[in-house]
């Protein structure tokens, strides 16, 4: 199984994090350890970011 590529820059996910304030979860026990609840606001959060650069 090939790896998934992400559809978020790495650069854009770590400023999100840092919003969120879950940034240093990330750096102790990587992506897979965010809860899916702060996974979805991040995506809430690209979305709105990227509808401000519209």
């Amino acid at each position: 199984m090939g790896k998934r590529r992400g559809i978020m820059s790495e650069p854009l996910k770590e400023e999100i994090a840092r919003e969120l304030g879950v940034y240093d979860i990330v750096q102790r026990e990587g992506w897979g350890s965010v809860p899916s609840q702060i996974c979805g606001r991040m995506v809430q959060k690209a979305i709105e970011k990227a509808n401000r650069t519209k």
